[in-house]
């Protein structure tokens, strides 16, 4: 059973590793969750290694660290299980990313679904309308 929900989402980030020279570029969230993320790159990631994540679509820029749990090959790709290293001061920025990716996520449905394109900014005005007061607490 999971400790924490999943929350899918396409929100793009940037993926470094810690202890190295390697940079993962920009790769895109597949789902988050407030104990980690799931997270699609085109190159491996060994299990163990600490990583710095970054999502620059959010003002001030949102980072944070975490340790790469999984990695798996999936069409050519790579699927990727990250969970936080998450200090007491980091859970209500998290909170607020986890948000962000709710939002976002819902923006692309509506896009979809209805057809009807929307920024950022309306995206959050109907999501926390509809939705926020269901937004499991921390």
């Amino acid at each position: 059973m999971r400790e924490f929900i999943r929350h899918p989402t396409s929100v793009p980030f940037q993926l470094d590793e810690l202890d190295s020279e390697v940079k993962h570029g920009i790769n895109t969230l597949n789902n988050v969750s407030f104990g980690g993320i799931a997270c699609i790159s085109s190159a491996p990631i060994k299990e163990g290694t600490t990583v710095k994540m970054r999502i620059e679509c959010v003002n001030p820029n949102f980072e944070i660290t975490g340790k790469a749990v999984w990695c798996r090959l999936k069409n050519d790709l790579y699927e990727i299980g990250i969970e936080f290293i998450v200090s007491k001061d980091q859970v209500f920025h998290l909170r607020m990313i986890e948000q962000i990716c709710h939002i976002e996520h819902y923006r692309h449905e509506v896009l979809e679904n209805e057809g009807r394109e929307i920024d950022s900014e309306e995206a959050a005005r109907e999501w926390i309308e509809r939705y926020a007061g269901n937004f499991p607490a921390a």
